[in-house]
């Protein structure tokens, strides 16, 4: 449990905030209550592994403009043909990419068995448009749970709702022909979409062994919720998965503070996009909600060859960091070229994230937020009675832990195990209960601050 500081000594106030509380826990259902009790089961395991991959791949690699590339340059389904034909990745080895997210030191990943152009990444028994056709005797989908399991990693699949290559999918939202007059002229049966769509789910959860996470993607304007069916899909998936976790865009997104939201039904958690929340999400009653920022390497999702813009090591060590901060989870992607090789800018980002984690890793995995505020310093994870200050901002002498000082029993570098050098005053801070560590050194000190991006001082609490 975080950390629980005494903040109301006057017993009114005390009466007043338990009364207020107990009425508000009242509005909740017997059956809402329930509902998260299984979601906060289903994700014991996700909410402990806190960091994992995202794999965008697909025959879009082959223009290398990103996945949006047949929706975004307006293309019909004859021009894209030629991509999808010349997309036979020589260099796909999945248990490389496996190797590589374990030594980035990720638990989980998720990769596309069939983004938005309909292309599917498993042998699908309802298409012609599947890997397994244009590349005789491959599965993908397939090859890569067989790579990730073997390292010990957890496997998601991301499946699209939208396809924009179904015939009686429509030309709604951002399908590549939306603004095409003859094509919405077509007649569509969008009860033979959705068959197929519940069919393709399905396979995918009854074909390929045990799935730990389902990523569904995306609802918009009227396409939400029962428009996919969402209640007969959610029974069929835990039907053959009764442990599987689902994220939440069986239903929009975004929109929603977290004041308004309620939190039971179509998901298990909810999934910002390209961003970290400004604080930890929770639900219209005050209830921890588990969620994922989901992350590109670059600026794009699947593989684009003239996009640069890099994140650094540190940036994505101080993201990650972040998100547990505000007891969350980061799904970081990477968008392997139509070879199958993950872009070396990405591979050694990954590799450097690695070499923190596995000196931090403690401050990360099964940790949480703190009930302390963040600091301009820096961030506070935390795990039953240890917390972890993680010092990411140049200061000056000392930084203050804030009102922990009659609590703490040790401090250490987490990095090193050297105790830390402490006090409970400086210079002007003298209030009752401040702690302070020096991460400056001293004359009379010799140990170094080993890490430059985020040095972790492992605070030991008394019980």
């Amino acid at each position: 449990m975080p950390l629980k500081l005494k903040t109301m000594n006057h017993p009114l106030k005390t009466l007043l905030v338990v009364t207020f509380i107990g009425v508000f826990a009242n509005a909740q259902s017997v059956d809402y209550k329930a509902k998260l009790k299984d979601v906060n089961q289903r994700t014991a395991w996700f909410r402990e592994a806190r960091f994992g991959m995202f794999i965008h791949w697909g025959a879009y690699a082959v223009p290398a403009r990103g996945e949006w590339v047949k929706s975004n340059e307006k293309m019909t389904t004859e021009e894209y043909q030629k991509y999808v034909e010349a997309f036979d990745p020589r260099h796909y080895h999945p248990e490389e990419w496996a190797k590589l997210a374990k030594e980035a030191g990720m638990k989980y990943a998720v990769m596309t068995a069939k983004h938005h152009d309909g292309f599917c990444m498993f042998d699908s028994q309802y298409t012609d448009y599947k890997i397994s056709h244009y590349v005789p005797g491959r599965d993908f989908v397939r090859e890569y749970l067989d790579a990730f399991r073997k390292e010990g990693l957890k496997v998601g699949l991301y499946y699209s709702l939208i396809d924009w290559h179904h015939k009686d999918y429509p030309n709604v939202g951002n399908h590549p022909m939306r603004d095409n007059a003859k094509y919405s002229k077509k007649d569509y049966n969008w009860d033979n979409y959705i068959k197929y769509m519940h069919n393709q789910i399905k396979e995918l959860m009854t074909k390929y062994g045990k799935i730990d996470i389902l990523w569904l993607d995306y609802s918009f304007d009227d396409y939400s919720g029962e428009k996919w069916k969402a209640d007969e899909l959610v029974k069929m998936i835990r039907k053959y998965q009764p442990d599987i976790i689902l994220n939440n865009r069986l239903v929009i997104n975004h929109g929603v503070s977290n004041e308004a939201r309620e939190f039971a039904g179509y998901g298990d958690f909810l999934t910002p996009e390209q961003g970290v929340p400004d604080k930890k999400m929770v639900d219209k009653y005050g209830n921890d909600i588990p969620w994922e920022a989901c992350l590109t390497l670059n600026n794009s999702w699947g593989y684009f060859a003239g996009d640069n813009q890099w994140k650094s090591p540190e940036l994505i060590i101080n993201t990650l960091v972040n998100c547990v901060s505000k007891n969350g989870n980061l799904l970081l992607n990477i968008g392997p070229d139509s070879e199958g090789i993950v872009p070396i800018q990405s591979a050694q980002t990954l590799k450097a994230v690695g070499k923190w984690m596995q000196a931090n890793g403690e401050s990360i995995y099964g940790c949480r937020d703190a009930s302390l505020p963040k600091p301009d310093w820096g961030y506070f994870t935390q795990s039953g009675n240890t917390l972890y200050a993680h010092w990411t901002n140049p200061q000056v002498g000392h930084i203050n832990l804030g009102n922990i000082g009659d609590n703490v029993r040790d401090v250490t570098i987490l990095n090193t195990g050297q105790p830390a050098a402490t006090s409970k005053n400086w210079w002007g801070n003298e209030e009752k209960g401040n702690f302070f560590v020096n991460v400056k050194q001293p004359t009379y000190l010799t140990f170094q601050l080993p890490d430059t991006t985020d040095t972790v001082f492992k605070v030991v609490l008394k019980e």
